[in-house]
């Protein structure tokens, strides 16, 4: 299917508007028959107060999973602090969630591509609530291109968000954890594309295969200073942002859901109990994990024979009866 090619209703369908921009639809609501079986479940996976005293901060805070993080662990607790570098969506969703959880939500505006904000945001983070228990490295850059047509500035952009703002984060942070003697759970959010690679998302696939490289390195190395690192893969997930540089005109979204076993995409409230866990006192013995996160996408996709699933029950009659007939090797 052409990326720009009219966008089709499915049979008996009609399109549910999550977002729209001018008279374009940037998401439809397509599920196969087999996501009745696996229904997203949207309520607090941990109990009440599971992060009661402890401080969380999440860069890419403001908006899609960092916001839905946000809400879910100031929820359950946590003193969140949020990231990025609007400070106007910052604020607002600081206060969004602040009234929905009764607890505080602090913003500090940060562009993760310069060291020097950084360090200059962690000192401000420290002197607000102090030393965080619990840093989830979100923020992220990406769009679609034939790699051919990047140019330098456009390949230094992602890698600098992604690879090199999760380092000026994890470290200044780190280095800080460490001195006060200090433990901590850190977090990377990436793509289940990191570990395979994927054409026309290059500069995101190369900083996020790094960011992995980056969490599994230090989760070997300073683990003995009680700080663990795991990483989330996850697959299509309905976020505006992403949806709208990725799939701008929703015409690759039902092609999507054919390609994921569970029938359907991912949604935040499950990403963000996830993330709720990994980052818990009940996942303390999980360090260096990377966990793919995509209702069976990528194994269906590396499956060399997984495209027989389209062979009907007359063919496969057929198959069977040629394949009894065949003699010798």
């Amino acid at each position: 299917m052409a990326l720009f090619s009219p966008v089709s209703f499915a049979a008996g369908r009609y399109p549910r508007r999550f977002f729209s921009y001018g008279t374009k639809i940037l998401y439809q609501d397509y599920d196969a028959f087999q996501s009745k079986f696996f229904p997203p479940l949207k309520k607090a996976m941990l109990p009440p107060n599971s992060f009661q005293g402890k401080v969380a901060f999440i860069t890419g805070g403001g908006t899609g999973l960092g916001k839905g993080m946000t809400t879910l662990l100031s929820s359950l607790g946590a003193q969140c602090v949020i990231a990025s570098r609007k400070i106007d969506v910052l604020k607002a969703t600081a206060e969004e969630i602040s009234s929905q959880t009764g607890n505080k939500v602090h913003a500090i505006q940060c562009d993760v591509r310069d060291p020097e904000r950084v360090q200059s945001t962690v000192s401000e983070l420290i002197s607000m609530v102090g030393l965080p228990n619990i840093v989830i490295n979100n923020a992220a850059g990406n769009f679609i291109s034939p790699t051919e047509r990047l140019s330098p500035n456009a390949w230094k952009t992602i890698t600098d968000i992604v690879l090199n703002g999760t380092a000026y984060v994890t470290l200044e942070i780190g280095k800080q954890l460490i001195k006060a003697q200090k433990g901590a759970a850190f977090l990377a959010i990436t793509t289940i594309y990191a570990e395979t690679g994927s054409g026309f998302v290059v500069p995101s696939a190369s900083a996020k295969a790094g960011v992995e490289a980056l969490n599994k390195s230090l989760a070997a190395e300073w683990g003995k200073y009680g700080i663990r690192f795991n990483v989330i893969q996850p697959g299509p997930i309905k976020t505006k942002g992403a949806f709208s540089r990725l799939d701008p005109t929703g015409a690759f979204e039902k092609d999507l859901i054919n390609q994921i076993p569970c029938g359907r995409l991912g949604t935040v409230e499950e990403l963000a109990n996830l993330a709720a866990f990994l980052c818990s006192d009940y996942a303390t013995w999980i360090n260096g994990a990377v966990i793919r996160f995509d209702g069976g996408e990528e194994v269906l996709l590396s499956g060399e024979f997984n495209n027989l699933r389209k062979v009907t029950k007359d063919q496969w009659d057929t198959i069977e009866g040629l394949i009894r007939k065949t003699k010798g090797s």
